[in-house]
């Protein structure tokens, strides 16, 4: 049953590829297949003796560093649960995290991470630190009490399907985070559906862009690379930097890369104002975890001359849903989020009826990657996994074709007077804007209408667009009740830790 785990997947392909480059941190140094998984062996075997069981939660918060990656990789090997989370927190949300998820261990960089650590003290959570040093004998120290037994206790542990290998968090938009524990199946599935889509092989290399304690860069980006035997460069700040990232990406051959519609703006924004000599060949460039607007899309796909590919994913599903094809295996259409990967997905009504093609419904996914329920939860999983489909809260349909167009959150819909609105809709009309960088619409309460909408954007650098310009562009593109009634300008928009603009928030930072 190996082949049904992440870490079978991954033994695999160190087996196959042992001297192709695995991982790079850029400018600095490269790990091969064969030294990743002797590093990972390693580790896994230090948090065995260290007293890590079967099933206990391991908090990782690092940047994107390669030993954020080997130890994410042996806390899984170990049979143990990861539980990747956003350096940036509060002491209290480490708290809430941390006691939420019950994790028996901390793990950070050699620098620590003082909320994280006070936090963790507090719950009596021991903390230990990790660093890798040596370059052309690695070795990873980690900062634990050693009891004397093998040092390579972990050979002897098989890792099962049914293993909860992930932890993360719904980044919750209407109420408190929920617990999402995902499997090596679900993993395993998920890297498969993703490997399969994009055609990803050991051919292929990719700069990270995305932080890795989230599902997108996590899955997307590297376990899905390393589960091709492809190569992964982290950047060398641990995080994106657009002044760094082509001179990564032509330097380690990349043939693709996956972000957030946020930080395709900012990659676009620096190639209009301060063009590269030289870009690389991309076979394609995905887009997921927020809608791209159909004019971005194209100016993504003018600038670097590579297909765009608009993705549809969730921590539920373990990253993705639904995917646009590569450009061999069919069109990929701007402002639909493709065709189902790896899973059956329907739309249905408030009853459960499925829908017809073009009808509106819910969309409902099942599958292998799909999570067996959130933790301690009941209530959440009851409204989650009714009619024998996990409900996704989105609201969309399928068109003749069979690829799915996303309408929105269901609770995201704003009701003017009885008229649903789409936000999605609105936001790609302001963005085919020429003087419009960024634009988000959202509800505000209103006497009369009961909601009413309102947008904020963010005009392109150089540009003097003002409100009424705004709203005279909004009466000729929509019809009269979806054309925002306020417009807010402004330098920048509020957004969660992972890029994501979340309308809520930008909804209390202007009401406020």
């Amino acid at each position: 049953m190996e082949g049904l785990t992440l870490t079978g997947l991954l033994n695999q392909v160190a087996g196959q590829f042992p001297s192709r480059r695995a991982i790079s941190v850029s400018g600095k140094f490269d790990l091969t297949y064969s030294r990743l998984h002797e590093l990972i062996e390693r580790a896994a075997s230090r948090l065995v003796s260290a007293g890590i069981k079967t099933g206990d939660v391991v908090a990782l918060t690092f940047p994107n560093t390669v030993e954020f990656v080997i130890l994410f990789l042996a806390v899984i090997r170990a049979r143990a649960t990861a539980a990747p989370l956003n350096a940036a927190y509060t002491s209290e949300e480490f708290e809430f995290y941390l006691s939420d998820s019950g994790s028996k261990l901390l793990l950070t960089s050699a620098e620590g991470n003082q909320p994280a650590q006070s936090a963790a003290s507090k719950l009596n959570i021991p903390h230990a630190t990790a660093t890798l040093s040596g370059v052309d004998d690695s070795e990873l120290s980690l900062s634990l009490a050693q009891s004397d037994s093998d040092a390579n206790v972990v050979s002897k542990l098989v890792n099962e399907p049914s293993d909860f290998a992930l932890f993360l968090h719904t980044s919750g938009t209407t109420s408190r985070p929920k617990g999402v524990p995902l499997t090596q199946l679900n993993l395993a599935s998920s890297v498969q559906n993703i490997k399969s889509v994009y055609k990803l092989t050991e051919s292929d290399s990719t700069v990270i862009v995305l932080p890795l304690f989230h599902v997108h860069g996590l899955i997307a980006g590297l376990l899905s690379s390393i589960g091709a035997g492809g190569a992964v460069t982290l950047p060398a700040a641990g995080r994106f930097s657009a002044s760094t990232f082509w001179s990564d990406m032509v330097k380690y051959d990349a043939t693709w890369y996956t972000a957030v519609p946020t930080i395709h703006q900012i990659i676009l924004d620096r190639h209009l104002s301060k063009p590269e000599p030289f870009y690389p060949k991309l076979r394609f460039i995905r887009s997921c975890s927020a809608s791209l607007a159909p004019t971005i899309l194209a100016r993504l796909e003018e600038a670097f001359g590579a297909p765009v590919l608009e993705a549809y994913a969730m921590t539920e599903a373990t990253h993705l849903m639904s995917s646009n094809p590569l450009p061999e295996e069919g069109p990929h259409k701007p402002g639909s989020v493709g065709k189902p990967v790896g899973q059956e997905m329907v739309i249905l009504d408030e009853n459960g009826v499925t829908q017809e093609t073009e009808a509106k419904g819910e969309v409902c996914i099942r599958g292998p990657n799909v999570t067996g329920g959130y933790k301690n939860n009941p209530e959440a999983n009851k409204s989650a996994f009714l009619f024998g489909w996990f409900h996704t809260g989105d609201l969309g349909y399928f068109d003749s074709d069979g690829y799915l167009h996303l309408v929105g959150r269901i609770k995201e819909l704003i009701n003017r007077g009885g008229e649903k609105i789409s936000p999605i809709e609105v936001d790609a009309v302001l963005l085919s804007h020429p003087d419009i960088a960024q634009a988000v619409c959202f509800g505000v309460p209103d006497d009369k209408y009961g909601e009413e909408i309102n947008c904020a954007i963010i005009p392109r650098e150089g540009s003097n667009i003002d409100e009424e310009e705004v709203l005279r562009f909004c009466k000729k593109n929509l019809a009269a009740f979806k054309v925002p009634k306020k417009v807010f300008i402004a330098d920048s928009l509020p957004k969660t830790a992972t890029g994501k603009i979340q309308r809520r928030l930008v909804a209390e930072h202007f009401l406020a």
